[in-house]
């Protein structure tokens, strides 16, 4: 089952400095977390913040391109996540034949941003992306509680 969401904003990772696009729910309940590149970054930002440039970037002549051919993008959809890494299709409907095109979530999100094409994301993937949030919070805390030992505190067993 897919689950309609927006673009909530772009924060970064403090551990590793890496751009992350958050996408909400209408409710803003729930909230997904996808690590992405520094480019697809600034292309999703360049949206949000409605910068107009005087070339087009990358996602802006693909929109181009398919206006001018007239494809129109139906959906996005984020429709796994395996080994850490998110997966995503844009849909795309050219005079009645559909395509479903395997793209990385960050260029699906800036095309639909584009677009004005709605952001799906399947249930499932919500749901381990929330098992991946768990962890990484507990990893977090145990990272915590370990910094605030000094070396004596571990006895005569020494590394």
């Amino acid at each position: 089952m897919l689950r309609e969401m927006q673009v909530g904003g772009l924060t970064v990772d403090p551990l590793t400095n890496t751009p992350i696009v958050l996408l909400k729910d209408s409710d803003e309940r729930t909230v997904v977390p996808i690590w992405i590149g520094f480019f697809e970054a600034s292309a999703i930002a360049t949206k949000l913040e409605k910068v107009h440039l005087s070339r087009p970037m990358t996602h802006d002549l693909i929109k181009q391109i398919l206006d001018r051919v007239g494809v129109k993008v139906t959906k996005i959809e984020i429709n796994d996540l395996r080994d850490n890494t998110f997966y995503a299709l844009i849909h795309l409907d050219m005079e009645g034949v559909r395509y479903a095109i395997d793209a990385r979530p960050s260029d699906a999100i800036a095309l639909a941003l584009r677009t004005d094409a709605p952001i799906y994301v399947e249930e499932e993937v919500i749901e381990k992306s929330k098992k991946i949030e768990r962890q990484k919070k507990e990893g977090e805390e145990l990272e915590e509680l370990l910094e605030g030992f000094s070396a004596k505190d571990f006895g005569k067993y020494r590394m």
